[in-house]
């Protein structure tokens, strides 16, 4: 069995970085990780386009909220996908629901097929649309390579049970990408649980400025004076925990 794959989404370039370091398989490109990620802007697709070999996935989000999405945002999401596209970057993922709590399948269809060559994974939307079997279906039809989800509960450990029953579903059709809570504490449970074959993890943590001046006005406003951060070992000891437990089941088969 082949190790499974970990995608680490990133904030900026500086948890890129530290997550390449730390040996991540593809990254999710994302600005605003606390909204749940929004678009990162041009210039740091572009850099961390430039300065990684690894698959970029910038996720196709223009705000946090809900994910009905008005004329306007679809018309940016399909601009920022033509960007990526001639950023050179292996993939978008993307996510659009109906009032209805149905998937968008028009509009997700479009942007697909402006996103190809590209790959597409739908993200977290699919957590909060209606019939989740129905959805994998259709996404497998249009085309789309994976699915991010937490098991339709805000953290992967809460729904790893949909999650199984999912990945059994699919038999192989489209990825099925548990993501959300996932750490190196449960990432081997959750393996041998679903048995699927990619996971997602941000391991974002927040450290200090590095500032030697704190304006005295703003010492108790704590986001003016910390960072994003991710740290290479946490990536590192992630992967190591998988394999361990990839190798295990070979032994257990």
């Amino acid at each position: 069995m082949n190790t499974p794959l970990i995608e680490i989404a990133t904030s900026d370039f500086a948890t890129t970085k530290a997550a390449v370091k730390g040996g991540a398989d593809r990254i999710e490109l994302c600005a605003n990780l606390y909204e749940g990620g929004t678009t990162a802007s041009y210039g740091t697709i572009k850099k961390c386009r430039e300065s990684f070999e690894i698959p970029i996935f910038p996720i196709i989000r223009p705000r946090g909220g809900d994910f009905l999405f008005k004329e306007e945002e679809f018309e940016i999401m399909q601009s920022d996908i033509k960007l990526c596209k001639d950023l050179a970057c292996d993939g978008v993922v993307i996510g659009m629901l109906n009032t209805d709590g149905q998937i968008d399948l028009a509009k997700v269809a479009q942007l697909i097929a402006l996103a190809y060559p590209m790959q597409v994974t739908f993200h977290r939307a699919f957590d909060c649309c209606l019939d989740p079997f129905k959805a994998m279906e259709q996404l497998i039809e249009l085309g789309c390579q994976r699915i991010l989800t937490s098991g339709q509960y805000p953290t992967a450990p809460e729904g790893v049970q949909l999650i199984s029953q999912l990945q059994q579903a699919a038999k192989g059709r489209i990825i099925i990408m548990p993501g959300s809570g996932i750490r190196r504490s449960n990432i081997q449970s959750l393996f041998k649980m679903t048995g699927c074959s990619e996971f997602h993890a941000s391991l974002r943590e927040r450290e200090g400025s590095k500032m030697n001046f704190i304006h005295p006005n703003f010492t108790n406003v704590t986001d003016t004076y910390v960072n994003n951060t991710i740290h290479s070992e946490d990536v590192r000891m992630l992967k190591m925990a998988v394999q361990i437990a990839a190798n295990a089941n070979v032994k257990d088969y």
